[in-house]
């Protein structure tokens, strides 16, 4: 089926640099993800002569702001007009414009004790929201001024890290992400996407319904059925799925306590329905989103990008007829955290509640769908945590079973359908963005698995709507 895309307000491209010295040293601190997500108050106050800096976003089309700091660090960072006009991933060539006059057609004249702000150095380090070139921001260090050019300034760069921005300041925030800055591409014709913006934006069809700062997609798919199903039992997956994504950002530049992760609010709703062909495991993307919003951390523009992969997926055996719906609220937490003692681990949490349902079941067999996403969550363009989001509803009978919620049933044996979730994941070594040390493998998340009754009949079967 052809791809449709659907492209959602793109805000204008932000640019923003960063300049500081390069002579702050690099921390080898270790400790478990957990803690380093929730530190105490006392581990999150800044040492002294650091910085509590505050994190916020950065609003949709809104210029990010502009710093610069002299070789005594980010203490006295203050705003500049320096920004990136173009980058070369490759050879690490950028061009840095230079300040504008304070009047049209005048010639920059700085005083001589503003040598950060007149001109780039060697050392200087860079973090600059999106720009051509790279589109997922930049986080890099002068190691040449090569010349004064009509672009403005080229220099080589190479890659650096916050440590040699933030130093020993200490930020910590969690930071919602505009629905209205979200690129989606639907990749299943018939995808509706919706979303409420704060401020009274609103778009798409089920936009006035949405609560503020939330995206829902809603989507409806037939799948194969089993070969020898009568015509009423052809099969089919249809519901929505609805998040308020917010990123989750810590650093600790004193002590190295370090959190990275995605958590956010979620609502879904599916139906499976009919026979499913067995003996297949079928994972159907049907939307893909990607935002990179910046979010300033004091003087420093920090870019998350954020990658999300919306699935539908059915496993079945082939024998079972199903008429089944779930509801599910919650709330999830992912990602990665670093402290002293233990280096970096995951954290992963997740609560979710499952509203009654009705259900029918016919025939002995089973079968599951999931209505589930992958998602990534990186700086700068590298990605640091993955993780697979998967909610799902299972239906499963024994012996001659047909039987629905409604008391109906016949023959003899057990049925029962059952709501749960999984969340699995990995974390890649590009985490050494915030200064860590790096490491060469991947770190398991590990699976987070909870499963819960939500229908049954017969012998041992029970029911419970939450989870």
């Amino acid at each position: 089926m052809r791809a449709l895309t659907r492209r959602i307000l793109v805000p204008a491209a932000l640019t923003a640099l960063v300049f500081t010295s390069s002579g702050c040293s690099l921390s080898s601190d270790s400790g478990s993800g957990s803690s380093a997500g929730t530190s105490s108050t006392a581990d999150s106050q800044p040492a002294h002569g650091a910085r509590q800096l505050d994190v916020s976003a950065v609003p949709t089309g809104t210029p990010t702001p502009t710093a610069v700091a002299g070789k005594g660090g980010v203490a006295e960072a203050r705003r500049t007009s320096f920004k990136v006009t173009s980058f070369d991933k490759r050879t690490g060539r950028t061009f840095i414009s230079k300040p504008r006059s304070a009047s049209p057609g005048a010639t920059p004249s700085p005083a001589p004790s503003a040598r950060s702000t007149d001109r780039v150095r060697n050392g200087d380090v860079i973090a600059s929201a999106p720009v051509p070139g790279a589109p997922d921001g930049l986080l890099a260090q002068v190691t040449d001024v090569v010349a004064e050019t009509s672009q403005g300034t080229e220099v080589i760069t190479r890659p650096a890290s916050l440590k040699a921005l933030l130093a020993d300041d200490t930020a910590r925030g969690e930071v919602p992400i505009d629905p209205s800055s979200v690129d989606t591409e639907p990749l299943l014709q018939g995808v509706k996407v919706s979303w409420a913006a704060k401020g009274g934006q609103r778009f798409g069809p089920k936009g006035a319904k949405l609560p503020l700062g939330s995206l829902r997609l809603d989507v409806g798919a037939a799948i194969a059925t089993a070969e020898d199903a009568p015509a009423t039992a052809a099969a089919s997956i249809s519901g929505f799925v609805e998040l308020a994504p917010e990123v989750e950002f810590a650093y600790n530049g004193d002590s190295s306590r370090h959190f990275l992760g995605l958590t956010g609010d979620w609502t879904a709703q599916w139906s499976l329905r009919g026979r499913a062909a067995g003996g297949v495991e079928k994972r159907i993307p049907f939307a893909k989103l990607h935002a990179d919003p910046v979010i300033q951390v004091g003087p420093v523009p920090v870019v998350v990008n954020l990658d999300l992969t919306f699935y539908l997926q059915v496993e079945a055996d082939g024998r079972i007829t199903l008429d089944v719906e779930q509801n599910v609220t919650g709330e999830f937490r992912v990602g990665a955290g670093y402290t002293p003692a233990k280096g970096w681990g995951p954290v992963s949490t997740s609560h979710v509640k499952s509203s009654p349902v009705e259900a029918k079941v016919t025939a002995a067999g089973q079968a599951q769908s999931v209505l589930g996403a992958e998602a990534s969550v990186g700086l700068y363009g590298m990605a640091g945590v993955l993780a697979d989001f998967a909610p799902y509803l299972r239906g499963e009978a024994s012996g001659s079973a047909a039987a629905s919620t409604k008391g109906t049933a016949s023959a003899v044996g057990t049925w029962a359908v059952h709501g749960g979730f999984d969340l699995s994941g990995h974390l890649q070594f590009q985490l050494s963005v915030f200064g860590t040390p790096v490491f060469e493998h991947r770190i398991p998340l590990g699976r987070l698995h909870r499963e819960w009754p939500l229908a049954g009949g017969g012998v041992g079967a029970t029911a419970s709507p939450d989870a």
